[in-house]
């Protein structure tokens, strides 16, 4: 990859005008929320919810998508807020062509578009962070060339001052839940997504751990023509999931297969996983009309676990198969829940058992008999909160977070597909022979060869 220039200057100028829009946006709905109390209106009330969108999305950006992640941690915000957050767009209003011929031009030098067999300058896509254009290699190959946006340092720098607003929202909510945690790791992982060089690795990366998959395909990344702010791919042709919903029960089997295996697999065998499981972040490739497969795309949003939590995701599979308690507990450790009385045990289980059920379940079935998917887990989160109630706040592990995210947005995903599979064994296929020293061999090494080793 080239050598990319200085990173984006963290502009105080740009970042006090951010502060200034975003703390007034949600500073204004906080405070509305908190007199809400004292007129009798619930904070889960429909018209906060409202309000609280409204405002977010006045902000395209940064703060959107930090908005969208927090909606789909399960059991930060009630149902309410959770659906009017989901329907923000996570797009921004497009650079235009001399726009893009800027940023171009300050990524690859002056002759940039030399670089190019040909660039197409309106983008085939736009996020929150930046938007994708089509291109064509001087080799012939198609490629897919993601653009960062402007300032988006400042940006998100500014964002993320408000999160704490986020959350202190939410502790009033539910004060059962400590989220000092989770802001943590929300706040690293949108970081970690500005600097495309890390993305480059990430792809790599999954691209070794995916290699023998043949379900499953992974874009290249072209590092000559990628930089901090750039990052250039080969395009990966596919339809859009949603567009196999009617087909046949075979087909829709087989894309389930294919995605479930893009999550688990790296896990189990690599320690990663993708923390950003919705549908705009994969495509189906297809043989005249029959699904062959699915596009992993976008490899912002990765977590690297260590092996001692993934050895406790292994372990409570086991403890929950054999009713070994336990293992159950010793799993909890692993993950970094602290010092747990044997009440917080029988609430963590209420989560674990619904995630776990149908890995457990040796049969075919759906991932969750009879749920609609925008209530998939919805049941079992209030059956906690209750549960919590009683007792003092639970601190969630960071690491905990975004694993928790990825089994809901991938049940979700069943769920709308349909499926009907026996999940037991495709898990259980995944984590055979799992080895805890193994993994942590194997992840280092792969972690050096995608230059992700030591990566600030």
């Amino acid at each position: 990859m080239n050598n990319p220039p200085d990173a984006e200057p963290n502009r105080f100028s740009r970042r006090l005008s951010r502060y200034a829009r975003v703390g007034a946006n949600v500073g204004g709905v906080a405070a509305k929320m908190a007199g809400a109390r004292l007129l009798g209106r619930e904070f889960g009330d429909q018209r906060n919810a409202a309000e609280l969108m409204a405002a977010l999305g006045g902000l395209k950006g940064p703060l959107m998508k930090l908005a969208q992640l927090v909606a789909t941690v399960p059991d930060l915000l009630p149902p309410e807020y959770a659906e009017e957050l989901q329907k923000l767009q996570a797009s921004a209003p497009p650079m235009g062509p001399a726009f893009v011929k800027r940023r171009m031009r300050a990524e690859l030098g002056p002759e940039w578009k030399t670089r190019f067999e040909s660039f197409d300058e309106e983008p085939s896509a736009a996020a929150s962070l930046g938007q994708v254009h089509k291109a064509v290699g001087h080799d012939g190959r198609n490629l897919a060339c993601k653009l960062q946006y402007p300032d988006m340092q400042s940006a998100v720098e500014a964002d993320l001052s408000q999160l704490g607003v986020i959350m202190s929202v939410q502790r009033r909510i539910n004060p059962e839940i400590d989220t000092t945690e989770i802001a943590e790791e929300l706040s690293e992982r949108l970081r970690e997504e500005l600097d495309y060089r890390r993305e480059a690795g990430n792809t790599a990366l999954y691209g070794a751990a995916l290699k023998s998959e043949s379900q499953i395909r992974v874009p290249a990344v072209v590092p000559d023509l990628s930089t901090r702010r750039l990052l250039t791919m080969t395009w990966l042709d596919g339809q859009p999931l949603l567009s196999f919903l009617d087909h046949s029960l075979e087909d829709r089997n087989r894309i389930a297969t294919a995605l479930f295996k893009a999550w688990w697999h790296p896990f189990a065998t690599h320690g990663i996983i993708h923390g950003d499981p919705h549908l705009g972040n994969y495509s189906v490739f297809d043989d005249d009309g029959r699904p062959e497969g699915i596009n992993l795309l976008d490899y912002g949003c990765i977590r690297v676990f260590p092996a001692r939590f993934v050895g406790g995701v292994v372990e409570l599979f086991h403890g929950f198969r054999d009713d070994d308690r336990g293992r159950i507990i010793e799993a909890y450790r692993r993950w970094g829940f602290g010092d747990l009385s044997e009440e917080q045990i029988d609430v963590l289980n209420i989560w674990a058992r619904f995630i776990y059920g149908p890995l457990i379940d040796d049969r075919v079935r759906t991932i969750a008999d009879g749920v609609d998917p925008a209530a998939y887990g919805r049941k079992e989160v209030w059956k906690v909160k209750q549960a919590l109630k009683a007792g003092p706040p639970i601190v969630v592990p960071r690491e905990f977070v975004l694993m928790d995210r990825a089994a809901i947005g991938l049940g979700s995903v069943m769920l709308h597909l349909r499926a009907e599979l026996n999940f037991h064994r495709i898990f259980a296929e995944a984590i055979k022979g799992f080895d805890e020293a193994k993994l942590a061999r194997r992840q280092s090494k792969a972690l050096n060869a995608a230059g992700l080793a030591g990566l600030d």
